[in-house]
């Protein structure tokens, strides 16, 4: 099986059919959409990719500018049939070396109470606990993490 990780613009099809579908999943899990603050957008995503595995998209992820020196993770997402063949680490890794390529030295990342394989994956790949931040500071459902990238 051949994953395949590419830049993509935030409103190429296979995309928002990837981000629709987390949606649907993160509600389900919540109840509701319990993102706080903005949401993503082409505005401020500057960085979009999609994973394809033998060709079919299953995964998606993108980096937010924070400032000159950080970044955040977002949409990080891989549909349940393809869970478990490494696209999440594929992805992950690519959206790491994208952000060294910024010059960022750091990425956090925000992801919620009701998903422990989430955490488990984070953690797993050296994301370590963090203080809540930004819009997510006040938010209960929310747990941060952050890692320091080397050169």
């Amino acid at each position: 099986m051949a994953i395949e990780v590419a830049a993509v613009p935030w409103g190429d099809p296979d995309g928002s059919a990837l981000r629709d579908a987390q949606r649907v999943e993160l509600d389900t899990r919540y109840g509701a959409d319990t993102e706080p603050g903005p949401k993503p957008s082409a505005d401020d995503i500057a960085l979009f990719l999609v994973a394809r595995l033998d060709g079919e998209a299953v995964g998606c992820g993108a980096l937010r500018s924070i400032d000159a020196e950080h970044g955040e993770i977002k949409r990080m997402y891989v549909a349940p049939p393809a869970r478990g063949a490494g696209v999440s680490r594929a992805v992950l890794a690519a959206l790491e070396a994208a952000a060294r390529e910024r010059g960022w030295t750091r990425l956090v990342l925000e992801t919620g109470t009701l998903q422990p394989d989430a955490i488990r994956f984070y953690t797993r790949e050296g994301y370590e606990p963090i203080e809540r931040f930004g819009h997510y500071a006040e938010s209960a459902t929310s747990l941060c993490f952050g890692k320091a990238l080397s050169a």
